[in-house]
């Protein structure tokens, strides 16, 4: 009696293929509805913030005007002779940002700038990740170092009052460093090696084909993470709070005591303010302005750096 051989039928195997085909497609489309779902969570997570963040501001408005929002020249919602005036945040929040970016800016440079082009595989392999170690560093202990190590060091050479906006921009500078220097490395290192050996080839030394021709190359991309960087500064919290205080003053002058929006709303929030008054609404004007703000910079990052991606390709 002869055996048959299933295994060798063609009419099985292109079952079996089959099967198997169909069955790997309803895999791929599970998983394509649960990748959908978690952007769908995101997308609807932040629409609704920006609902119920406009939604109290809008409240807010219907109180005090535009006028006295961004004209006024003193905050001071909390107190018997109110002032709705929000440019003393704006100016404390930028004041300690710009401190912040004179620090993060070069040093971020510096070190993408040196992993990339001049630092061994093996020691760059050990330098990047000691560098963004600095981001996972709970900013409530940047905002203390800022303040009982910083502020005394900076007070036996300058005159500083305890809380000040130079100790926490220097303290957010560092913090910041590791965004900065991140992206600026893999910009860098995108730059094609044929750049660099076209540069060597012209005659022209290794500092020199780094300025003029590996950094104009990824300009997109350290301009974006300068402007990413922007915003982690204006967004940030703990260390200003702690380290800059709660002075809400029309200044740059970063030895005084300045407050940031950031550090407002975390007072409202920590507060008294029963919910639906005019001091808790404030949050949310504050919040909404503060979301447009970073929103602009993202935008701004966004188009500046595919302006540059275009000019260079």
């Amino acid at each position: 009696m002869q055996n048959t051989n299933f295994s060798d039928n063609p009419y099985l195997q292109s079952r079996q293929s089959l099967d198997k085909n169909a069955s790997e497609d309803i895999s791929e489309k599970i998983i394509a509805v649960i990748l959908f779902a978690c952007a769908l969570v995101s997308v609807l997570t932040t629409f609704g913030i920006v609902v119920i963040i406009f939604q109290e501001a809008f409240g807010f408005f219907q109180e005090v005007s535009f006028a006295e929002f961004f004209l006024d020249t003193k905050w001071t919602p909390l107190f018997a002779d109110r002032h709705f005036g929000v440019w003393p945040l704006i100016a404390g929040t930028f004041l300690t940002t710009a401190i912040a970016m004179v620090v993060a800016i070069p040093l971020g440079l510096c070190s993408a700038i040196y992993l990339s082009e001049y630092a061994q595989p093996k020691v760059a392999a050990i330098l990047r990740p000691a560098v963004e170690l600095l981001a996972g560093i709970p900013t409530v202990v940047y905002g203390y170092f800022a303040l009982l190590f910083i502020t005394p060091l900076l007070r036996n050479f300058v005159t500083l009052e305890i809380f000040n906006a130079l100790s926490a921009g220097l303290m957010m500078g560092v913090m910041i460093t590791p965004t900065v220097g991140s992206i600026s490395l893999d910009a860098i290192r995108a730059v094609p090696r044929s750049l660099r050996e076209g540069a060597y080839a012209l005659g022209i030394t290794k500092l020199e084909s780094i300025f003029k021709v590996v950094l104009p190359a990824a300009l997109s991309g350290i301009i974006a993470s300068i402007i990413l960087g922007i915003s982690r500064a204006v967004g940030e919290t703990m260390t200003v709070l702690i380290a800059a205080g709660q002075q809400p003053k029309l200044t740059i002058n970063f030895a005084e005591s300045v407050e940031t929006m950031t550090a407002y709303m975390a007072q409202i929030s920590g507060g008294d303010s029963p919910r639906g008054s005019l001091n808790f609404q404030t949050l949310y004007a504050v919040g909404a302005l503060l979301f447009l703000i970073t929103l602009a910079l993202n935008i701004g990052s966004y188009w500046i750096a595919n302006r540059f991606k275009e000019k260079y390709e």
